[in-house]
């Protein structure tokens, strides 16, 4: 339990000879979950994503109709976690500070939820590589950047059904991963559209690499006037809470795809409460919610990991 903010603790706040005091002194890291996520509000404690596979291919007709038939995808729940925390303060540090701070202890606990959200928002692609995951649970049991992906229809996975590599960032591996995931397949071992909406997502480390390489129109890392088909031909995502785990790592998404198919749940948003304990004199102040990520499909994403 956290001690009591308290008049011992802030002995200087009660005095007026200090030419400044301040709170708040450093901005917070850009929020990235909405630019990334679906966000969805839900009432239900928990929520399951399902898909049924495509129909095959129509046979020539020779006198009598052919059935063809649907396979089940895998199913997916998503179930958001409780988060709470509260700070208190005694009445007589409130009373007696000389200064404009701790006075909204609620906005404090608001910027403290953000950015744990943040940093629980990060994990989709730092755990991208693990079948390990914070809140959801998966049929087919994979991680989300896997070479061994699975279908229910008995279609072949030799290709189309890997999404991670290990390749170093640079013009031959973009190149190289554009082409793989424009080989997708469905559930059914069939080739499926990929959007040309893409984006490089990579820690801070790797953004000036990838800007170069998209930015620079001709002569990148040849003779001059070779024209760089990676120019203009993808959006670079910074992601700066990446470079906490790794450096290296980097993923090639699909930003219409991703936008339908990796998931943020809202399910309680944040709950302030305020209260003083009738004994102590503390004023109490909490936050309550609940969140919860995950993903439906994973033909959004092509990751490197890259040791």
């Amino acid at each position: 339990m956290g001690v009591p903010l308290n008049a011992s603790a802030f002995v200087l706040l009660m005095e007026k000879r200090l030419s400044l005091v301040e709170e708040k002194v450093y901005g917070e890291l850009n929020p990235m979950v909405p630019i990334l996520y679906r966000v969805m509000s839900t009432q239900e404690a928990w929520s399951e994503f399902y898909s049924v596979g495509d129909l095959g291919d129509i046979p020539e007709f020779n006198g009598k109709l052919s059935y063809l038939s649907l396979g089940p995808g895998y199913l997916t729940r998503i179930e958001p976690k409780e988060y709470a925390a509260a700070v208190q303060v005694q009445r007589k540090l409130l009373d007696d500070k000389q200064y404009g701070v701790l006075d909204d202890l609620a906005g404090s606990l608001i910027r403290s939820a953000s950015r744990t959200k943040e940093k629980k928002g990060v994990r989709a692609f730092v755990n991208a590589f693990s079948s390990a995951f914070d809140y959801m649970t998966s049929e087919e049991g994979v991680s989300l950047c896997s070479s061994a992906h699975l279908n229910k229809m008995g279609a072949s996975t030799s290709s189309g059904f890997s999404n991670a590599g290990s390749s170093a960032l640079s013009p031959t591996s973009l190149a190289a991963t554009r082409l793989l995931m424009r080989k997708f397949r469905n559930d059914n071992g069939e080739r499926i559209a990929v959007s040309d909406n893409l984006a490089i997502v990579c820690p801070d480390n790797l953004a000036d690499t990838a800007q170069e390489i998209v930015g620079t129109q001709s002569g990148l890392y040849s003779a001059e006037n070779t024209k760089n088909m990676a120019y203009s031909r993808y959006k670079v995502i910074p992601y700066m809470r990446l470079d906490d785990y790794d450096t290296n790592n980097w993923f090639l998404v699909d930003l219409d795809a991703m936008k339908r198919d990796l998931i943020w749940i809202d399910r309680i948003k944040d709950e302030i409460n305020h209260d003083w304990d009738f004994e102590s004199y503390l004023k109490k102040v909490s936050i309550y919610f609940r969140i919860a990520y995950g993903w439906k499909n994973w033909r959004w994403i092509y990751g490197h990991s890259v040791s």
